[in-house]
């Protein structure tokens, strides 16, 4: 696996005719229950990133591991320290100008392997696909996983709506990193089935407000390292899938 901030810079001239792909793991540093860390959205990225890999060698392009974006807009957490949210005009402007430099270098696809779904968050990343739609390389694949031919491909959990820092989260946690899931206090939390998207429907602004008061949703005391793995290998398919709408097959 190629990560950019380890290569000397010759070697990220574009030579190859295989189509160079940047992929971009975005987290955020939010509260996650009392159970993970505050950048357990980050390490899901990363994790689904490297997923990716094998599928996007096999079919023919040149992946490369961006170092990963952890500050992104956060205001359903911001009440809980730890999180750190910016505005989401200033994430906009960072993936467009990433865009556009990696562009300039001769990157045909900038992959967006995405883990965080705040509403402000998701509103930045959109306005950033806008600003880049037919402009100059490279093109733009983000899979948006709260879209529900997406969702469907993911757990029971993610679907409901109830996977912030539960089950879903918790097992690729268990499965990246597990020395950082604090173990004793997992094991303590009930299941919180509240939905977070039938809450922002309904107006709520922030976890407490959507019946978090602990800032998670979901059934963390359920989440296996074995499903993680799972999880993770699908994560990793659907940023492939991803990458060949936006960019077409080379190998066909």
């Amino acid at each position: 696996m190629l990560r950019w901030q380890e290569l000397p810079f010759p070697r990220l001239t574009v030579e190859s005719d295989r189509p160079r792909v940047a992929l971009l793991p975005v987290g955020a540093i939010e509260a996650h229950g009392p159970h993970l860390p505050v950048g357990t959205d980050v390490w899901i990225a990363e994790a689904m990133a490297r997923a990716a890999f094998p599928g996007l060698l096999d079919g023919g392009f040149q992946p490369l591991l961006l170092p990963a974006l952890a500050y992104t807009p956060a205001p359903f957490a911001e009440e809980f320290p730890g999180t750190l949210s910016i505005r989401p005009e200033t994430l906009t402007a960072l993936v467009v100008d990433l865009a556009r430099a990696l562009g300039r270098q001769g990157t045909a696809c900038l992959a967006l392997a995405n883990a965080h779904f705040d509403p402000a968050h998701l509103g930045a990343l959109a306005a950033a696909r806008d600003e880049l739609a037919g402009g100059a390389a490279p093109r733009l694949a983000w899979p948006d996983l709260t879209r529900r031919a997406l969702a469907a491909r993911l757990t029971e959990e993610f679907q409901s709506g109830a996977c912030h820092a539960g089950r879903y989260e918790t097992s690729i946690l268990l499965a990246v990193r597990p020395e950082l899931v604090d173990e004793e206090a997992r094991g303590a939390l009930a299941a919180n089935p509240r939905s977070l998207p039938e809450a922002i429907r309904a107006g709520h602004r922030t976890f407490r407000q959507a019946g978090g008061p602990a800032a998670y949703f979901g059934d963390p005391a359920r989440g296996s390292r074995e499903e993680g793995e799972e999880t993770i290998a699908r994560l990793g398919g659907i940023l492939v899938d991803a990458v060949r709408a936006a960019m077409g097959d080379p190998a066909r």
